[in-house]
């Protein structure tokens, strides 16, 4: 139990190096609040529920001293998680496997005032669809 608890810590902080690495990000021009209504808003717009919002900038801002940093990675940080059943159908039904990219999710960070909205970028092929979704939620949310 304990190896295999090892290889999944593993996996997933390779994951998370991977994904840091393959972000698509756009400046957005406010604030941090108006950006995560703007994203909120934009994936409601296309019909899509919200799943779950992640505080994930609040929770390292409180966690820090708890784990001995000092370092603060984002003045603000959220991710909105939420799934299209017609697309993820799409990409599930060319493989199956496009199910651990489900569900979807973008994010808005407040570093320094720079306010950023984005998501991870998904590999070629069916989860184009995705993309392309995540894109023209980005670009509305961004006024783009």
């Amino acid at each position: 139990m304990k190896h295999l608890f090892t290889v999944a810590t593993i996996a997933t902080l390779s994951a998370g190096a991977l994904m840091a690495e393959d972000a698509i990000t756009v400046p957005f021009d406010g604030s941090f609040e108006d950006a995560t209504f703007a994203v909120e808003s934009a994936i409601i717009g296309k019909g899509l529920v919200i799943d779950y919002v992640s505080h994930v900038g609040d929770m390292l801002n409180r966690t820090g001293a708890d784990v001995g940093s000092a370092v603060k990675i984002f003045d603000a940080a959220d991710i909105f998680l939420f799934c299209s059943a017609q697309v993820s159908r799409e990409v599930m039904e060319a493989d199956p496997m496009n199910i651990q990219h489900c569900p979807y999710a973008i994010f808005v960070t407040s570093r320094d005032g720079d306010v950023q909205i984005g998501h991870r970028d998904y590999p070629e092929g069916p989860m184009d669809k995705v993309e392309d979704l995540l894109m023209a939620i980005v670009a509305d949310a961004a006024g783009n």
